[in-house]
């Protein structure tokens, strides 16, 4: 595996969830960043506490790496409750959803990831369940099939998901709460390195913190990453504390530039100026001059490019902006498309047709 491609990416590979673990705040209070969130979410479990009842279902939605898990985990504990882990994608039938019901214990949280990507059949097994803990156990097929209800203990179900528009209406509505977690500043993510720093026995100056928070895209899984890469380049070159020059040669060795953009990012923008003139150009002519799989460029690249007002998403294709041009040291054309607000951006779902592919 490429350097390049987890260390800024927000998905967290299956045994970086190990480390990560280790680094997670245990309750609310030593959550940081998410402030209305956090503060909505503390009400609604305090209130739970004082009815002696269940929390209400809860659904977490942002961009990965901003602490959806975590938080599952806090309302758990502050909870004093079991907590049950699954995803969307490993319940595809109902049956299998049906199995880890039955199986909860009172008071329990179940927390499902991805929750958008659950089969059919198993959403319309968890409307019943979340709104009257009940389920029906069909028994048989065809027309000898006999449904038999089963009562559920009350539970508390913690859903998160990266895709909120995909979740059918009948089941957002069964939520009590809905929490949107935002991309975090530079300062939020100088406050989560300190700690882990502190969790990891790190000595780390001011200017070290603030050099690693703001190349890490506003994600607290890409800050603590870095963090990581930057100790083992500290380690292997004998240095103690960790200053700005420091992380600054690590991340540059790990090819994360002062922004962010690691080498697809570059590669993307680079192509876009050079090869295309600024574009506009179509995504399946861009990935194949990157030579990348259109999937990686649209899902990893583009999201951070859009978001820091590096490329443009318009029905004709992909334009670079004038603050890309800048970034990379090069001079616009007079002659380039963009011109400032006149173009168009979408979101990936509403996005009409963007490639003339």
């Amino acid at each position: 595996m490429s350097v390049e491609g987890p260390l800024t990416t927000a998905g967290a590979e299956p045994e970086e969830r190990v480390i990560e673990a280790a680094l997670r705040p245990k309750n609310l209070d030593d959550f940081v960043g998410q402030p209305r969130v956090r503060q909505q979410l503390s009400l609604v479990l305090e209130a739970s506490k004082i009815r002696e009842r269940v929390a209400d279902h809860v659904l977490l939605s942002g961009p990965p790496g901003l602490g959806k898990t975590t938080l599952a985990m806090i309302i758990a504990a502050e909870m004093n409750s079991p907590l049950r882990i699954s995803s969307g994608p490993a319940i595809q039938h109902a049956g299998d959803l049906a199995a880890i019901l039955s199986s909860l214990s009172e008071g329990e949280v179940l927390f499902l990831d991805e929750i958008h990507r659950m089969s059919r059949p198993a959403e319309e097994m968890l409307y019943m369940a979340m709104e009257d803990f009940r389920v029906d156990i069909v028994v048989g097929k065809g027309a000898g099939a006999t449904a038999i209800p089963l009562d559920l203990p009350p539970f508390t179900l913690v859903g998160a998901t990266t895709r909120a528009g995909l979740l059918p209406g009948p089941l957002r509505d069964r939520f009590g709460f809905t929490g949107h977690l935002e991309f975090y500043s530079v300062e939020e993510l100088e406050l989560v390195l300190r700690r882990s720093a502190m969790l990891m026995d790190l000595k780390v100056n001011s200017a070290g913190f603030y050099e690693v928070a703001s190349r890490s895209r506003g994600t607290p899984r890409i800050a603590n990453r870095l963090l990581r890469r930057v100790r083992d380049w500290a380690l292997v070159h004998g240095i103690e504390q960790i200053d700005a020059r420091t992380a600054s040669a690590a991340l540059d060795m790990y090819e994360v530039d002062a922004r962010g953009l690691d080498r697809l990012d570059r590669s993307v923008l680079h192509a876009l100026c050079t090869k295309f003139g600024g574009g506009p150009v179509g995504l399946s002519t861009l990935a194949i001059a990157v030579g990348e799989e259109t999937e990686t460029v649209e899902s990893v690249a583009e999201p951070f490019l859009v978001r820091e007002g590096l490329l443009g998403r318009t029905p004709r294709g992909r334009i670079a902006t004038p603050q890309a041009w800048e970034h990379l040291g090069l001079t616009m054309p007079k002659d380039a498309v963009f011109s400032g607000q006149s173009y168009i951006s979408f979101d990936d779902e509403e996005s009409p047709i963007v490639s003339e592919d």
